[in-house]
């Protein structure tokens, strides 16, 4: 089983999203991995995803349910690949790391290069349009993550 874990800065917009469409991918496919997101801080630990965020999800055909949590030590070694929604997530994940840092990678290495993105931007002090956008783009990453794995090992 793969294990994949997505990291943005709170774990109420990006990585609870970017868990959900790749949990919906891997059901569809009838595909056994472990999929979960988290931040890289605690300020809103224990709360849903934003408002905006689990609207537009429902608009696009997604239910978010998660509920934010704080990166752990654990997290490096149990999961086998971990995520980071911009560069500025990823170089604190390098930084908390340690021996895991080969794990870590950027959401949009996986874009298929029409998106016209490095990253997947913060949408919350944004527009209702950013939310959406944020949608396509992890779908866009999220599925080709999927193809990836099938075709790679970790």
């Amino acid at each position: 089983m793969d294990k994949i874990l997505f990291v943005c800065l709170g774990n109420i917009c990006r990585s609870p999203m970017a868990e959900t469409v790749m949990k919906k991918i891997v059901e569809t496919e009838k595909e056994n991995f472990e999929i979960d997101s988290c931040g890289l801080i605690s300020y809103h630990q224990g709360e849903m995803p934003d408002s905006r965020m689990i609207s537009a999800a429902m608009k696009s055909g997604y239910r978010l349910s998660h509920r934010a949590r704080k990166i752990t030590d654990n997290d490096f070694s149990y999961y086998d690949l971990i995520i980071g929604m911009d560069k500025s997530n990823v170089e604190k994940l390098r930084q908390l790391a340690g021996k895991n840092r080969q794990k870590i990678r950027l959401v949009s290495e996986f874009f298929d290069g029409s998106t016209g993105y490095d990253c997947v931007p913060d949408p919350y002090y944004g527009s209702t349009e950013d939310f959406f956008t944020v949608i396509k783009l992890l779908e866009n990453a999220c599925g080709n993550l999927y193809k990836y794995l099938k075709n790679n090992e970790l």
